[in-house]
């Protein structure tokens, strides 16, 4: 392509607000409206593949708006007047076309680019874990853009109305959400087949850090953009209805390799990153790779909590520390171990806290595992359960205090756990080490409230 030509492209085109939309666009969604891409360890700038899979996620909108500019990119020959005279002349419609698309292309790809590096310039402040696996779900999103300007492109030269632009917009707006998947979770859920739900150049919302997405999603996807570029490529040279018609070959050949290739299985689309997964360890204590940088902070405290575990639970107690990477969905029960303690740095309490306050949270998971789902507004569970464990916590070190960094209100722990501390405190001691043994069995089967139990009212 001659360079010089695409130059004068990009000044007399929208190819450059095009790039300017969608990168403003995506920033504003970030920056602008609180969520959840901004919170755990699954947040945009955590890791590099959750960068990957929140700005994937943008696509429900940065799509459409794509298509639309697209289509009225294709407009302008015709609102020029003159398509009739660019016809006429010697040089071959595939080379105007390309000049076009490439224009458009090159700035869409850039915006995308440029959102990513935005991105990644915090996660390499905030990560040791550096990899390349998140790399195919950004260009797949990349291509996604372009294919679907360019199939714009084509559908505004073959249906050349005012109308067409909003009407491609609205119309891949409409696509991408019927398609649309509810979480990215172990067994993702949508409205439509999991294989036609995949044809959505967008992924759901990132819930969990270990997930990627597999390598079928990739090729099937990459296969069916490419079918979509190329009907649009096809629509933009194409002059008779007739060849218009044979244009959608490619797309339709896309769509029904990618189908072949995508997964029917839900659990095969959002996989495990086994490299990212894989533990790294200190003694007992293990972290998973993706957060090796945090191993250094929990050891001291961990291998105090395991002793003072083992002082107080005897043969029961648990005897390693192990970051949890069991998925789940965010209503499911939590995965629990009678031998290890499992941590997670979505928990406020293990997150947000450093020293003798790691070592009291660490300490309180192991006497009292949550079983309860952990919200996205506390990071920690039910109140109820928070305060058995700074009450099972406080009898091991001594003194009564509540888990700090849950973002449950002190006072209300407070509330919760007093009464329930001085009844305990007034039995024997070896009613009082029976009490919390059963608190202790009944949080690991998750049959009974471990708070209730301290209090002598339930059983395990």
């Amino acid at each position: 392509m001659n360079t010089r030509v695409l130059r004068i492209e990009l000044k007399r085109s929208v190819a450059p607000l095009a790039g300017v939309v969608i990168l403003a666009a995506a920033l504003a969604f970030l920056y602008l409206i609180p969520g959840l891409w901004w919170s755990g360890t699954a947040g945009w700038t955590a890791q590099w593949t959750s960068l990957a899979m929140w700005t994937r996620s943008l696509l429900i909108l940065l799509w459409p708006i794509a298509v639309g500019l697209g289509a009225l990119q294709g407009l302008r020959d015709r609102r020029s007047g003159m398509y009739e005279l660019l016809t006429s002349t010697p040089r071959p419609a595939r080379h105007r076309a390309a000049t076009l698309a490439g224009a458009t292309a090159l700035t869409l790809a850039s915006a995308f680019a440029l959102l990513v590096v935005v991105g990644g310039v915090q996660v390499v402040a905030g990560t040791e874990y550096m990899h390349l696996g998140w790399l195919p779900i950004s260009l797949v999103g990349a291509l996604s853009l372009v294919a679907g300007a360019v199939l714009g492109m084509g559908v505004g030269r073959a249906l050349p109305s005012a109308l067409t632009p909003p009407a491609m917009a609205v119309g891949a707006f409409v696509f991408t959400n019927l398609l649309r998947v509810s979480e990215a979770s172990a067994v993702p859920e949508a409205a439509v087949p999991n294989r036609v739900s995949l044809l959505s150049p967008a992924v759901a919302q990132v819930s969990e850090m270990l997930l990627t997405l597999s390598a079928s999603v990739h090729v099937g996807q990459t296969v069916w953009l490419l079918g979509m570029a190329a009907t649009g490529f096809a629509l933009l040279i194409a002059a008779a209805p007739r060849t218009r018609l044979l244009a959608l070959t490619p797309l339709l050949a896309g769509a029904a390799i990618a189908l072949l290739v995508l997964p029917s299985d839900p659990r095969r689309t959002y996989v495990v990153d086994e490299a990212a997964a894989a533990m790294v360890c200190d003694g007992p204590v293990c972290v998973t790779k993706a957060h090796q940088a945090r191993l250094g902070d929990i050891v001291g405290p961990g291998k105090k909590a395991l002793r003072l575990l083992h002082d107080a639970l005897g043969s029961q107690a648990p005897v390693s520390i192990r970051e949890n990477t069991a998925l789940r969905a965010s209503s499911a029960t939590l995965e629990r171990s009678r031998t290890s303690v499992l941590v997670d740095f979505d928990d406020g309490a293990i997150a947000d806290t450093k020293g003798e306050d790691l070592t009291r949270a660490m300490l309180a998971q192991g006497m009292a595992p949550h079983c309860q789902p952990r919200t996205a507004v506390t990071r920690s569970g039910m109140p109820s359960e928070t305060a058995a464990q700074g009450v099972a916590a406080g009898w091991v070190l001594g003194d009564l205090e509540p888990l700090r960094g849950t973002q449950h209100r002190l006072r209300d722990l407070t509330a919760l756990a007093e009464p329930v501390w001085k009844k305990l405190k007034a039995l024997p001691r070896a009613e009082q080490l029976s009490r919390l043994k059963a608190a202790h069995a009944a949080a690991l089967s998750c049959k009974a409230d471990p708070l209730s139990v301290l209090a002598g009212g339930g059983s395990p």
